[in-house]
């Protein structure tokens, strides 16, 4: 076997665990921001659509 110190896996499951919620967070980020922009867009296809039946 290869001789010489052991290897750091401390910080390197630290350092995978930091990431992982990194991830998680910009998931969870982009997940809320889609969610706001359907709702806006279901809105402004509401009032289009109101507008269309009122003017006809």
């Amino acid at each position: 076997m290869a001789k010489g110190p052991e290897k750091n896996t401390k910080n390197k499951a630290l350092h995978t665990k930091l990431l992982n919620r990194k991830k998680a967070k910009l998931q969870a980020e982009k997940k809320v921001s889609a969610l706001r922009l359907k709702a806006l867009v279901t809105k402004m296809n509401q009032q289009n659509n109101r507008n269309d039946s009122d003017s006809e």
